[in-house]
Order: C-alpha cells, then structure tokens, then sequence
C-alpha cells in the first residue's frame, strides 16, 4: 500500500494501517531520539510516546509534509519533553544515602550547596575583585581579557602589545592575584 492509503486508513482507525507506516522509521526514529536523550531507555521511551502521540492525532496530519517528517517532529518533541521532565526530577539513589542513628531510616544527602562553602567562595571573589582593581591599569585590562575567555592572541590585539607582552602581563597579574589569594588564607 501506498503512504497516502495507509495514512488514509489509519485515520479511520486501523491501528495495523499505522503500525504499517510506523515499522519503517523505527531505527531512524530511535537514534533520533538517543541523540536528543543520550539514554537509549530514555529514547526508547520517547518512542513509545511518539507513537502514541502519532495515533492520537492521526486525524491532525494534513499531508503538508511526508508522513516520516510529521512522525520524525512528533520523536523530537517527545525527547526534548523526556529531558525536560528528568531535569525537573531530582533522583537520588538509594545506596547514597546512610542508616540513622537507630539503623532504621536512610540519611539521604541535601543536594543544595553548602552555606559555608558558599559563604567561602563568595568571600574569594569578594578578595579576588578587590586584587583584581589593584593591579597596575596595563596588567588589570590583560587579566580581564583573560577573565572574558578571550585567546592569548585575542587579548594581545585587544591590548595593542606584542603576545608575548600580554603573556607576560598575564604572568605578572596571575602572580599578584596568587599573592594576594596567598596573604588573605594562608595557604
């Protein structure tokens, strides 16, 4: 049968019809998804809902597009919700966590941050800002290149001197924030 026939009988109902226009794309289907999902479960449950998404709403096909490319939209939305809902759900797993005290519940962990360290990094900032603006005009406006994520050669143009001169202006201001890291913790 043709894909128009069996698209045609499908919406009248017949689950084969769909199941005939489904079988071929399955493989392609799947490592779609995998690709989206980077879990072959994960794609191969988005599969399943893809074809049931498929079968629900046969009857919203309107033949703009080949039935492949309808079904390959449907597998790619389907992936994409997979991701989402498996971001939004934290999952723990059960020999993480410890017995209590009475050896009768687990201890699971607290996935959020730890106030101290928290408190510690924001501090190191706090210090590293402040070496950062004493640093010499020349040496500061090199290490904020770098801060930018731009390319040794990127900030030697952006700077007007040599990349050797930015190296060594990097060099000097990486020794200064050292320091200065140095001198505040001790270590």
């Amino acid at each position: 049968m043709c894909e128009q026939a069996l698209v045609a009988a499908a919406k009248q109902g017949q689950a084969e019809a769909l199941g005939a226009l489904c079988q071929p794309l399955t493989q392609k289907l799947i490592q779609t998804a995998q690709r989206i999902t980077r879990n072959r479960e994960d794609a191969e449950d988005a599969l399943q809902n893809a074809f049931l998404r498929a079968f629900i709403h046969i009857k919203n096909f309107d033949g703009r597009s080949s039935f492949s490319t309808w079904l390959t939209r449907i597998a790619i939305n389907s992936a994409l919700m997979t991701l989402r809902k498996k971001r939004s759900s934290r999952e723990i797993s059960i020999g993480s966590g410890e017995l209590d005290g009475n050896g009768t519940g687990w201890d699971v962990p607290n996935p959020s941050a730890n106030p101290e360290k928290l408190c510690a990094q924001r501090e190191t900032e706090r210090i590293l800002r402040e070496a950062i603006c004493e640093l010499r005009p020349t040496i500061r406006q090199a290490v904020e290149f770098q801060l930018r994520e731009l390319s040794i050669e990127e900030t030697a143009e952006m700077t007007g001197v040599s990349v050797a001169a930015a190296k060594g202006r990097l060099f000097h201001g990486r020794r200064a924030l050292r320091k200065a890291l140095f001198t505040y913790t001790g270590t």
